[in-house]
């Protein structure tokens, strides 16, 4: 497993109590009237923000605070501007680093990025250094326990999956263009198939096998850069065994 997926499956392995619910609201607050600003205030006419109420619903955020959210984003409520910003660059072993960023401060969130790149062996690279190494595309994952796989596999195929991965042990994870995303998530929840996540994202086109040496670099950058307030997502092209995965203290 490599790239994002494998950086996905590091996350979720380290369990919801290591999840800072708080910055988690914030976040989240941010991308919903980003969202809102960029596609309206329709959940369903807005694919991104369906996701992101999606997300917020999935975390129990009150309803009071998803409606304030997208108050923001459509200017029906004051609040601090932020603006996207794609960071690029490089970790150990020249591993490519995708930082989607909201922040209210751009200088502040370029020095952070940086410093936390620098600081374990990366380093800041130009806008489209290494994001030609990626693809945008759509990716749900189903949950395994009850799951019909040859069910889930001939609905997923019928509206629009590109692949259906089965290789976790606890999660089908199914991918597909941008442009059969929406439609293949409801496809999914109207046959009933329960969905842990939906969602787009970049996924490496080749990856790069990290050594021992620099394995813990590569994980304290993805961890650092994901904690900042700013940072929306991290994405990276590093494939680390499982056997040197065993080794760190994650």
């Amino acid at each position: 497993m490599s790239g994002h997926s494998k950086w996905s499956t590091i996350k979720r392995k380290k369990g919801a109590a290591d999840q800072k619910r708080g910055q988690e609201f914030s976040k989240l607050i941010k991308n919903i009237s980003a969202a809102v600003r960029e596609g309206g205030e329709d959940p369903d006419a807005n694919t991104k923000l369906r996701g992101f109420v999606d997300k917020a619903k999935a975390i129990n955020m009150p309803a009071d605070t998803l409606k304030r959210a997208i108050a923001r984003g459509s200017g029906t409520l004051d609040g601090v501007q932020v603006e996207e910003i794609a960071y690029e660059g490089y970790g150990p072993q020249g591993v490519a680093v995708l930082v989607d960023c909201l922040s209210d401060n751009r200088n502040r969130t370029t020095a952070e990025v940086r410093h936390i790149l620098t600081k374990y062996g990366g380093s800041l690279g130009e806008g489209g250094c290494v994001a030609w190494m990626f693809d945008k595309r759509g990716m749900i994952l189903v949950p395994r326990e009850g799951v019909d796989a040859d069910a889930l596999m001939e609905c997923a195929i019928e509206n629009g999956a590109a692949d259906v991965d089965d290789g976790d042990d606890q999660f089908f994870t199914i991918t597909s263009e941008v442009a059969d995303f929406d439609g293949l998530q409801k496809a999914l929840e109207a046959a009933g198939f329960p969905i842990e996540s939906a969602e787009l994202t970049m996924i490496p086109q080749t990856t790069i096998e990290v050594d021992e040496k620099h394995a813990g670099s590569v994980i304290k950058i993805m961890n650092l850069l994901e904690e900042l307030d700013d940072v929306q997502n991290v994405y990276s092209n590093f494939d680390i065994s499982d056997e040197i995965m065993d080794k760190l203290d994650i």
